[in-house]
């Protein structure tokens, strides 16, 4: 058995269930890394499945399982953000559901040489895509108070502005490279409490990830392109790992939900349309005691699920979606060209 077959992603019972996928209907799977979720739907209906990935690596992988479900799998190497325009050029202007599986993926924690892990030393990388500014340029080239700000925006670290400090001062003397190199720095600024569950370096490691692969950002505009494709009572299923995520997604939905009785603070009362979205589930699902145990990392998800209405698309600011904004992060984006 190949990784990709032997890999599960996670709660895949409870993601089918929501996407309910059908005869002859098409599917996006936003995130499709080692393919987990794709199998499973192309075994569970006779339907088409388009998965899209930044990652060069994860649609070479592919390939084998391209070939299995010849002529109803298609592999995209573009953001999902861009899933609409990479559609229409297929010819395809509606789908009946799309699955998020947001963060980074097994497969990349578990290459060293990808940077996204200091459980193993390797290159300080992160880009998902493999491309550049990554994340060692984002350490030699922000000052003190550019590196705080990202940390705290992206990784809510409350010790922001002692580690970007040791990290200037340590690269003065020696340029930041490795994924150890930057976890001993970030550890010995923030010394980790008897009681604390995680390393001391994971909210810097996530804040990093997050910003040069502007996470937030293509997950706004890839939510925002899946209420344009998909069809009256298509699917819309997101499973988020962090805070972060999950609030833009809550916030996306919930005014898409609510718009009858208010929508935006932005939107005048005359301008108030119907709903797009209705809810699949009232509360976000967790994946079940059994799972947690066999994959740790599933410990902290959040499902959420929506079925699209016939109301057209709705358009909001920002703010109302939850995706955060620091004049401080947006100005050294700019700086980096990220």
């Amino acid at each position: 058995m190949s990784a990709q077959e032997d890999h599960i992603p996670v709660m895949l019972r409870e993601v089918l269930a929501a996407l309910s996928p059908k005869e002859n209907g098409v599917y996006v799977d936003a995130t499709f890394g080692a393919g987990g979720y794709s199998r499973a739907i192309l075994e569970s209906s006779n339907c088409t499945v388009y998965g899209f990935d930044r990652d060069p690596n994860a649609i070479a992988d592919a390939a084998d399982l391209v070939e299995r479900f010849k002529g109803r799998l298609f592999v995209k190497n573009r953001p999902f953000s861009e899933m609409r325009e990479a559609l229409a050029e297929d010819g395809v202007e509606n789908i009946d559901g799309v699955v998020f599986d947001l963060g980074v993926s097994s497969m990349q924690l578990d290459q060293p040489e990808r940077g996204f892990s200091f459980r193993d030393n390797g290159r300080l990388s992160m880009r998902m895509d493999c491309g550049s500014p990554d994340a060692a340029d984002v350490i030699a080239a922000g000052d003190v108070k550019e590196l705080a700000a990202v940390f705290k925006a992206y990784g809510e670290e409350k010790k922001a502005n002692a580690i970007a400090r040791a990290i200037v001062s340590s690269r003065d003397e020696a340029p930041i490279s490795t994924t150890t190199a930057l976890a001993d720095i970030v550890s010995a600024a923030s010394p980790k409490f008897p009681m604390q569950k995680i390393h001391p370096a994971t909210r810097v490691f996530q804040a990093l990830r997050i910003f040069v692969n502007d996470e937030l950002g293509e997950l706004v505009r890839g939510l925002r392109a899946a209420e344009q494709l998909l069809r009256p009572a298509g699917r819309l299923v997101v499973v988020a790992f962090h805070s972060l995520e999950d609030r833009i997604v809550k916030r996306f939905l919930a005014n898409r939900m609510n718009a009858r009785q208010g929508g935006s603070r932005h939107m005048p009362e005359k301008d108030q349309i119907v709903p797009s979205f209705e809810p699949v589930y009232t509360k976000p699902l967790s994946p079940d005691d059994d799972e947690i145990v066999k994959n740790a990392r599933a410990r902290s998800a959040k499902l959420r699920a929506a079925g699209r209405l016939p109301a057209p698309p709705l358009v909001f600011a920002d703010e109302d979606i939850g995706l955060p904004s620091f004049e401080i992060v947006d100005a050294f984006k700019r700086k980096l060209a990220l």
